[in-house]
């Protein structure tokens, strides 16, 4: 008649044992080991400064180790979808371009989140401006001389961006429209980095990019911008003709933020959320960014989310004109 009163005692204790195991993982400290910070990207183009900055900046203030890890893909939807699918526990967070987070969850169904509900947003980082650059002995010396042969030859000049239907080739698909032009998209699955080799070994007429990625090219003469996608100058390349300014609606700009997995502690997610906006906010930061031509823009969660919805609403005007193409 012993056994099932062992039986069941051991059941209890077992379950004991459990609830004192989750009661000490509750109870370590966060954060208690390394942090991953997923990039969508490979290294090498715009997004690898403001991750390391980004990282170097919340490591202080937590503290604890970050980690960067590159994962590539999807127009940057498998980075973003390896951090939904994470688990909730702080230790996983990722770089989120408004491009993967609401463009393409309206044309791909198959994705793990489709709006700001399936996913923790934590920090808006910066944005930056497109910008279209040339080689550094192109015969086009002016924007409004490129786009006048781009009138003259519908579908022949081709343009080197950063995935399809990313950031990059968005604004090139934008600017077509509000020119009524035909500029043919080039796209590299590796991010910036591909695109601008596209561009320096002849492969493409023009590539459109980001400051950051493009700077050193610029600064060694081998490569020359000749618009950005902004309402007046870009204090890194300050000679760019404004796309805006030149009479063309076409300002849709790179968006850099923060995400991770829905339903983390609400003490972790908090001190997360904290962390990130003091570096960002941070004149270090700000310095760090302006050298870089970034443009600083923080924004927490409530911001974040409002200006995601905004941007999806943009995409949806723009996913009109392409289903017409």
């Amino acid at each position: 008649m012993r056994l099932p009163f062992v039986f069941g005692l051991r059941c209890v204790l077992g379950a004991m044992a459990l609830a004192a195991a989750a009661a000490t993982a509750v109870a370590q400290p966060y954060p208690s080991r390394d942090i991953t910070l997923i990039v969508p990207y490979l290294p090498g183009g715009s997004t690898d400064p403001i991750a390391r900055a980004y990282a170097a900046g919340i490591a202080k203030r937590l503290p604890a180790s970050v980690n960067i890890e590159n994962k590539p893909g999807g127009a940057a939807t498998l980075g973003a979808s390896a951090v939904v699918r994470a688990k909730p526990d702080g230790y996983t967070i990722g770089l989120g371009t408004y491009s993967a987070l609401a463009y393409q969850p309206l044309v791909n169904s198959k994705l793990p989140y489709k709006d700001t509900g399936d996913y923790e947003s934590i920090v808006k980082l910066v944005q930056l401006p497109a910008v279209l650059s040339v080689q550094a002995d192109a015969p086009w010396k002016t924007f409004e001389e490129f786009i006048e042969d781009a009138r003259r030859r519908p579908g022949k000049m081709r343009v080197s961006v950063s995935g399809r239907r990313e950031s990059s080739d968005l604004a090139v698909q934008q600017l077509n429209k509000a020119a009524n032009i035909h500029l043919v998209t080039v796209p590299f699955t590796g991010g910036g980095g591909e695109s601008l080799v596209a561009l320096l070994g002849g492969r493409v007429e023009a590539t459109v990019g980001f400051g950051p990625g493009a700077l050193g090219h610029v600064q060694a003469g081998r490569i020359r911008p000749l618009a950005v996608f902004m309402k007046g100058k870009y204090p890194l390349f300050p000679d760019a003709t404004s796309v805006v300014d030149a009479g063309y609606d076409a300002s849709l700009q790179a968006v850099y933020n923060i995400i991770a997995p829905k339903g983390m502690p609400e003490p972790v997610r908090e001190k997360l959320v904290a962390a990130s906006l003091e570096t960002v906010r941070s004149d270090e930061f700000r310095a760090f960014g302006l050298a870089h031509g970034y443009i600083v823009d923080s924004k927490g969660p409530e911001e974040m989310r409002a200006e995601l919805t905004l941007y999806q609403e943009k995409f949806a005007e723009l996913l009109k004109f392409l289903e017409k193409k």
